[in-house]
Order: C-alpha cells, then sequence, then structure tokens
C-alpha cells in the first residue's frame, strides 16, 4: 500500500444513505448484517459477500452495478472497524495499482421499544476521493438505499415470524 499526503476526508467525498427505522432488535440487524452467505437472498446491490469477518480481514463481494444493467463485478476491501450490534466498516487502501481509496461504515443505532435504526456512509478518500465522489456518488447513494430499505424489509419479515423468500443466486 502506498501512503499519500492527502488521505483526508472531504466533507463533499462522503455519502450519507437514507436512515431507516427498524421494527427489530439491533441485534437481529447485526445478525443479518453478518450472515453474508445470505446476502443474495436479500441484499440487491452486494449480491454475494464472504469475509472472516476480523479486523484487517478481506470482504470478497460481488456488487451490482447500478450503470450497466445486467452487470456485476468483483470488489475486495477490507474490515477496519467492528463495534458488534453498532458499527461494521471496511476500507479500499491507497495502492499505486488503484489510487481510489474508500471507506464504508455500516450504523445500527438502538432505539426504544425492540426498535433501531440502520444508515451507511462511503467515504471516498485521497486526492482522487472528489472525482470519485462526482463520477460514482449517485449511484453508490442509491445502491446504499436500496440495501438500506433491502434490509429494514428482511429483518421486520423475520420478526414476524415469516421466513422472507429465498432469491436465487445471481450468477
Amino acid at each position: 500500500m502506498r501512503q499519500t499526503a492527502h488521505l483526508w476526508e472531504n466533507p463533499e467525498a462522503v455519502l450519507t444513505s437514507i436512515r431507516v427505522e427498524i421494527d427489530a432488535p439491533a441485534s437481529l440487524v447485526w445478525d443479518i448484517l453478518l450472515d453474508m452467505p445470505r446476502y443474495p437472498e436479500w441484499n440487491p446491490f452486494c449480491v454475494e459477500c464472504s469475509s472472516t469477518l476480523e479486523i484487517g480481514a478481506p470482504v470478497n463481494m460481488k456488487l451490482k452495478s447500478y450503470i450497466e444493467p445486467d452487470v456485476f463485478f468483483d470488489n475486495c476491501e477490507y474490515i477496519c472497524a467492528i463495534v458488534p450490534q453498532k458499527q461494521i466498516s471496511w476500507e479500499l487502501p491507497d495502492e499505486e495499482a488503484w489510487p481510489y481509496p474508500a471507506r464504508r461504515d455500516q450504523f445500527i443505532e438502538e432505539l426504544k421499544d425492540n426498535r433501531c435504526a440502520y444508515w451507511s456512509t462511503d467515504a471516498f478518500l485521497g486526492d482522487n476521493g472528489i472525482h470519485v465522489m462526482r463520477f460514482a456518488g449517485p449511484w453508490v447513494k442509491r445502491a446504499f438505499n436500496d440495501t438500506a430499505y433491502a434490509l429494514k424489509e428482511r429483518a421486520e419479515l423475520l420478526m414476524m415470524g415469516n421466513p422472507p423468500e429465498t432469491k436465487l443466486p445471481i450468477q
């Protein structure tokens, strides 16, 4: 990994998804986020995901393109923060071959009455961060919003005792 002089966070290069309130406890939402083999069943953006979920471990993902229909791409980032039932984060390091560092944070906020809220952020870092934001920000925000709505639906169906419909894995 190369070092850059400007691996700072530019507020104009950070996006935040919608914040959804979920009629389910934070512990259930946390379990859904960590159950990566089941992502194909509910997650419209990250259709495949695997990780050992340890700090520094890779998160191998297959992501849906929001700019090209029926196109998927592989992505690998690295776990950088885990706060049980509150936050999971992964990042893409700044490397000479791919100078587009980024960090995704997913947050769960415990609310009253066995409920919680969920949202996520993506910070595009380094010298190219603002350019990545201008190019990819709108579709990444849409993907994160879709994920938030889908997570809410999955958790609430599980809370009602209704097994969610299983989607076939995307090939």
